[in-house]
């Protein structure tokens, strides 16, 4: 018997009992030993916002429909940031070892069973910190954002909202070859960005944002805005900050209605180009080369060579048991958190 975390209604999350099989000849089973709460995504899901609660998703036409939803409470299960270690393999199994440490995605629960043919291909290196593997599907949605910001070297990049994905964009950008302004409100997450490399930040909570950056770029504004907050205000910004005929990357999970946006000011008269960066797809020019297994597992190969930092984002770990209490502390202070993880090994 497993334990999962459930959403049994709006902003109310509970641990609760999952039954276990036996392996088919080509399975392994995984027993988790982290898994990484999104402060983003899962929240939606959490808060009840998510659309997918709200509407229903037309895959045909990609098209969110009124009628019905595509999927209601409980949502179990809900989650994509784990690492876990091989406890048994299947009678076919050769490629894969009990001990084998496996990042990937299978949502807060205590484990997991998966056909060995994708567990082969996410095996972390031995010696790595098993903490690295629940950034493999978050570092991906960075690194994507970074490839569809198309980034130059020399550039100015402006990141607005510095948790644990605007970090990750952050560090990625200045891997780039970017000078990188990291903006956000919460003056600690201000301090690690600096740590991590960002060149400037700015408090975003004493506004003039647009303004500092433009003093920055001897007026001419970032090369590129990456927004990765899900705030609309903070859309808004970017595009005020960005040069003329630039482009803002928009990666936040914006919910609701777009209230603060006003289209009709830098917007229009700067030409300004709004891309969505979402992890179903990459840029156009990339597809031919890029999917997202190649960017998890570059997110991930780049955390354990050291290039990418993704353990000094860890603010909190606290026992799977404790996922009730987890949400409500990422729902409730979400400015005194960072990254979130429940390690299912502890009792």
């Amino acid at each position: 018997m497993g334990r999962m975390v459930s959403f049994t209604s709006p902003r109310l999350a509970s641990v609760i009992d999952e039954d276990s099989r036996p392996l088919e000849s080509d399975e392994v089973r995984i027993a988790t030993l982290y898994s990484g709460i999104s402060a983003g995504t899962e929240l939606t899901a959490y808060r009840g916002t998510n659309p997918y609660l709200n509407k229903r998703w037309d895959e045909d036409r990609r098209l969110f429909v009124d009628g019905s939803t595509s999927f209601e409470y409980p949502v179990n299960g809900w989650g994509y940031e784990e690492v876990g270690e091989v406890t048994e393999v299947g009678s076919a199994v050769t490629t894969v070892a009990i001990g084998d440490v496996i990042w990937g995605t299978w949502g807060h629960r205590s484990e997991t069973i998966q056909k060995v043919d994708r567990a082969e291909k996410r095996i972390l290196d031995k010696g790595a910190d098993p903490r690295i593997g629940i950034f493999s599907h978050i570092g991906a949605i960075a690194l994507n954002v970074v490839l569809d910001a198309d980034i130059h070297i020399g550039e100015t990049v402006a990141v607005f909202g510095l948790g644990v994905p605007g970090q990750l964009v952050a560090q990625l950008a200045r891997l780039n070859g970017a000078r990188v302004i990291g903006v956000d409100g919460v003056a600690a997450r201000r301090d690690l960005a600096l740590e991590l490399g960002a060149d400037e930040v700015i408090d975003a909570s004493a506004g003039g944002v647009a303004e500092r950056i433009r003093e920055l770029t001897d007026n001419r504004g970032a090369d590129v805005c990456l927004e990765v907050t899900g705030n609309y205000a903070a859309m808004h910004e970017a595009i005020r900050s960005v040069a003329y005929s630039s482009r803002v990357c928009v990666a936040g999970f914006m919910q609701g209605d777009g209230v603060g946006l006003r289209l009709g000011e830098e917007f229009h008269h700067n030409r300004v180009a709004v891309i969505g960066s979402q992890i179903s797809g990459v840029a156009p020019a990339l597809r031919h080369r890029w999917d997202e297994y190649r960017l998890q597992r570059t997110a991930i190969d780049l955390a354990v060579a050291g290039r990418l930092q993704v353990t000094p984002l860890i603010s909190h770990t606290m026992p799977l048991e404790q996922g009730r209490e987890a949400f409500e502390l990422l729902d409730g202070a979400p400015r005194d958190v960072l990254q979130v993880v429940l390690d299912a090994k502890a009792v």
